[in-house]
Order: structure tokens, then C-alpha cells, then sequence
């Protein structure tokens, strides 16, 4: 019903930024809130914010708040996560998902095939 796939990770320095962008095919992409996950070597996939499915209400992770900005343009079918003053601790796969709205993993129904984002000097 609906396929993700993000884009724009990469290698970047403490304290650059980086865009990364998740297209959504199908025609439910407007109607579905969507989210940003991650996750590092060694540990659990985290959640890092979501956005309903207009884009009026955001909920971010404590970890993220005040330097990644999730925002959507559904007539782009795109959803983005902005991050800034980046640091190595934010190195990890980055995973968009949409079907769910919550801080939980299983409650998400479709997910991107993930994008590595490696923050090192």
C-alpha cells in the first residue's frame, strides 16, 4: 500500500547538518502520520519524532528537541528530517515509517529501507 525510501544520509563533521528525505509512493500518503527512527550499533531502534498526517502536530524525543525537525509536504508525497549541530552520538541507520503514531516501533506498519548517517571528525 505504501513504499518508502529515504535519502541524504551520508558523512558529515560534529556540528554540520544534514536533510534526509523519505519519498512515499501510493495514494494513502496524506491520510498516514509518519515518522523518523534510528539505530546505532549495538542497540534497540529509537524513536526520534513523528508528524500526524497534516503536519499540524510534531512529538520529538528529548535526545533530538531543539536540533531535528521532522516537516512534510504531501504534494510531494515527502516527508524530512532536518538535523543540526549534529554530533558522533547521532551516528546510526536513520529509517522513515509511516502507519502509526507513536514512540514504538511495531506500531508502524511501513518502513524505508534505511540511510546511514555517520557523524565523525
Amino acid at each position: 500500500q505504501v513504499q518508502l525510501v529515504e535519502s541524504g544520509g551520508g558523512l558529515v563533521q560534529p556540528g554540520g547538518s544534514l536533510r534526509l528525505s523519505c519519498a512515499a509512493s501510493g495514494r494513502t500518503f496524506s491520510s498516514a502520520a509518519m515518522a523518523w527512527f534510528r539505530q546505532a550499533p549495538g542497540k534497540e531502534r529509537a524513536f526520534l519524532t513523528t508528524i500526524s498526517a497534516r503536519g499540524t502536530s510534531t512529538t520529538s524525543a528529548d535526545s533530538v528537541k531543539g536540533r531535528f525537525t521532522i516537516s512534510r509536504d504531501n504534494a510531494k508525497n515527502t516527508v524530512y528530517l532536518q538535523m543540526n549541530n549534529l554530533k558522533p552520538e547521532d551516528t546510526a541507520i536513520y529509517y522513515c515509517a509511516a502507519g502509526g503514531y507513536s514512540t514504538y516501533p511495531f506500531d508502524y506498519n511501513y518502513w524505508g529501507q534505511g540511510t546511514q548517517v555517520t557523524v565523525s571528525s
